[in-house]
Formats: structure tokens, sequence, C-alpha cells
């Protein structure tokens, strides 16, 4: 277990440049142990002298913004950090989700995977741009007419519970190690049991089985290894530049083979396609696989994408 103290540190160094992290950390650790050690002098708990302590000091981003000589202001002060916490939170699943759905529906209607990529990310961006300008007018509109705040008071509760070296949480571990696990099961057990029938109630695979001759074995070993780079990225506890190409490599060595196979029409089994009439009919099996394809680019860009910047953001 964490004490609050090593929780308030890491939290405060989360906004401080790297190479600075070590010198601040060293700093802060012996301010809050002396004015601990004053109140315990006097006869107070350790443990309640160490919550008062980090109280007084304040929320750890100001305290963070002070060591570093920065001002916590875009438009004025009061509202800084509730405008930086809104803004993050909205940016970091609002784009991708409207930019996402925009790009399968093009995928549907214009039946191609480019062009539909390109709506998506357009589109993505554009909402990123009116989320910032929007909610940076509303918090400027509060500073100026000197609203009524209604914010919250920080407390000590409010740590995190992770070190400033431990981005990378054992649940987000755990959840992508049992995600990949889960698709490595399907393929072989969909040879056996895909949940989809043909006529005469026996299991229709879903994938070509001769796929088996070397692009299935060839996925699942890409996954495997994307498993490894997980168990990689805990151990580190952060991204870094190494780690954000693997990534890429790794992301592209599956993404590619899929959208190529798609593409050519070999992904899916001959049977299946033939098994339901719709996906015969007019283009209906191009919309199909135009979607995947499409789908499949956004999340390889996304994906691709959050590993550079979390490297970037961790650079020295």
């Amino acid at each position: 277990m964490t004490t609050l103290t090593d929780r308030y540190v890491a939290a405060t160094l989360r906004s401080v440049a790297a190479a600075r992290r070590e010198e601040i950390a060293a700093e802060l650790r012996a301010s809050i142990e002396d004015m601990i050690e004053g109140r315990t002098a006097g006869g107070q708990d350790p443990a309640t002298a160490e919550r008062e302590v980090l109280t007084e000091l304040g929320n750890p981003a100001e305290l963070a913004a002070r060591y570093t000589d920065r001002r916590l202001q875009l438009i004025g002060p009061t509202y800084y950090l509730a405008w930086q916490r809104l803004l993050t939170r909205l940016l970091s699943f609002v784009p991708a989700t409207v930019g996402t759905v925009v790009g399968v529906i093009a995928a549907v209607d214009e039946k191609t995977t480019g062009g539909a990529v390109g709506q998506g990310i357009t589109t993505a961006l554009q909402v990123a741009l009116h989320i910032c300008f929007w909610v940076t007018l509303v918090f400027a509109f509060l500073e100026r007419t000197n609203a009524a705040q209604h914010l919250p008071k920080w407390t000590v509760d409010q740590l995190p519970k992770e070190r400033v070296d431990r981005q990378i949480t054992l649940a987000d571990t755990a959840g992508a190690i049992a995600w990949i696990g889960l698709v490595i099961a399907y393929l072989p057990l969909q040879r056996y049991r895909s949940f989809v029938t043909d006529t005469d109630g026996g299991n229709l695979p879903v994938f070509d089985p001769a796929l088996w001759s070397f692009w299935l074995p060839f996925l699942i070993a890409m996954l495997v290894a994307n498993a490894g780079l997980e168990l990689a990225k805990y151990r580190v506890g952060h991204w870094t530049w190494p780690l954000a190409a693997a990534n890429a490599v790794l992301t592209l060595a599956v993404a590619v083979p899929v959208v190529w196979l798609l593409q050519t029409d070999r992904l899916l089994n001959p049977d299946l396609v033939a098994r339901f009439d719709w996906l015969q009919q007019g283009s209906n099996l191009d919309a199909v696989t135009a979607l995947a394809a499409g789908g499949t680019i956004l999340v390889v860009l996304w994906e691709i994408g959050y590993g550079v910047v979390k490297a970037y953001r961790n650079r020295r």
C-alpha cells in the first residue's frame, strides 16, 4: 500500500517535466516530513498529521504549477483546473466516437474504405475543435461574470491510487490480455463452434478454412506477441518510444493482413457468404467488407496515435 504522501507526491509530479521530477520529489518529501514531524512533536497522531499537512498544501496540480513557475491560466485562474479536467475528459472519447460513427456510415453508403476513413478523421478533428471552442467560451463567460463557483474543495481522498511511474495499471493490462485471449481462443474455436449454422444445422466457420495454411496461425502469433507487449508495458509502467514503436509494428502486423484479406474477399468463409442471401444481393458484401476494413483502420490509427502521444509526454 502506498502512503498518502507517496500518492500526493506522485499526483504533483504528473504535470512536471520528467527531468525535474527527482529534484522536486526530494524537496517536496522533505517539506512534508518536516511539517508532519512538527505536528507529531506536539502530540498529534501521525496519520491525522499527514492528512492535515497534505490538505494544507492543497491541490497537487496547483502545487506543481508553483514549483515549475507555470501559470494556471488560459482566461483566468479561478476555473482553470475545472476547465482542464472537463476538456480532457471530453476530448478523450467524444471526437473518436463521433468520427468512428461517421466513418462507418460513410463506408456503408459509399462502399469505399479510403473515403470513409478520411471523413471519419475530418469529423473527429472538427468535433475536437468545437469542443475546445465552446467549453473555453463557457468558462470564459463564467470567469468574466464572476459567477458563483460552487466548485468542490480539494481533499486528500481525491488523490490517484497509482504512482507517477505507474501510468499503465494492472487492471488495464489484465483487460487487454483478456480481450486478446478471447480473440485467440475464438479463431480455432470457430472451426467447431462458430455459433453460425448451415442449412442442415451443422457448424459453419466464419473465416475461410484455407487461411489455416498460413494467415490464421500468423495472426495468432501476432496476437500472442501483442499480449507479450502488454506485459512489457506493465513492467515498465509507462509508455516509452521503443514501446510505442513495438506497439505500432505489432498493431500493423495484425491489421494490414486483415484489411488486405477483407478487400480481396479472402477472409470470410465462402460457404458463410452463400448461406446468407442478403450478402449476395447487390453490393451488400462490399458494404460489409468496407465497413469492417474502415473500422479496423480507425482503430489502428487510434491505437498507434495513443502510444505515440503517451511516449511523447514521457520523453526526457
